[in-house]
């Protein structure tokens, strides 16, 4: 089974990243920090072996920006004019590129266990699911994986905030699609978040455990 891995990043730009953690770190730690979370997601899954790997960047209408070296993924521009409009766009232009079986992730959880993202595909290879989900705590989902692209899946969905998973396991229901769960994760938005990070054990996101330890004693 040909498998894909569609990952959402946005340049690191001061200002437009991590807007929520820049209230307490500022426009430019909260950068920093972001393109470090990047890295670390790239790093992560660059583990899954088989796997084509495609990163689609939210731009203000240029190209899409460089991965820093030694990644070499395929990069691509979202389209749409909400999220889901753009998660699906991006799913359509993995399954006519002929994936079979496609996840996608965000750059917001640095740390995220490369073996959650292979528990969706082993899920999705085996014909047992349509549709695998990876709760986050904050009511909405870090990985969703597919079979095929249903367009009818991002629709109405009330996105950012703590009722879209909900929602779109009612939409799946609805379009008749057997899902699954993965373990619940968290997204790093919020200082609490990075707080989380650093207290945890030192086994992962290693870029993003350096910038946020400078930035804790620098304030």
């Amino acid at each position: 089974m040909n498998k894909g891995l569609i990952i959402f990043a946005r340049e690191p730009v001061p200002g437009r990243v991590k807007t929520r953690l820049a209230r307490d770190l500022g426009d430019q730690a909260a950068a920093d920090l972001y393109a470090a979370m990047l890295k670390d997601v790239l790093e992560n899954t660059a583990e899954l072996k088989g796997v084509r790997t495609m990163t689609f960047w939210a731009t203000d209408g240029g190209p899409a920006p460089e991965l820093p070296a030694p990644h070499i993924i395929e990069s691509f521009v979202q389209s749409g004019m909400n999220l889901g409009d753009r998660m699906a766009a991006a799913f359509e232009t993995a399954f006519s590129s002929g994936v079979e079986a496609c996840c996608i992730i965000g750059s917001d959880s640095p740390d995220l266990p490369a073996e959650y993202i292979r528990q969706a595909f082993d899920l999705l290879e085996h014909d047992q699911f349509d549709a695998v989900f990876g709760p986050a705590e904050d009511g909405g989902y870090y990985l969703l994986g597919l079979r095929r692209n249903w367009p009818g899946l991002f629709r109405d969905i009330p996105w950012s905030t703590a009722t879209v998973l909900e929602a779109s396991l009612k939409q799946a229901g609805e379009l008749g699609l057997r899902t699954a769960l993965l373990p619940t994760w968290y997204d790093l938005d919020e200082l609490k978040d990075l707080l989380r990070l650093l207290e945890s054990p030192e086994t992962s996101a290693p870029r993003t455990r350096e910038v946020a330890h400078k930035l804790m004693q620098d304030r």
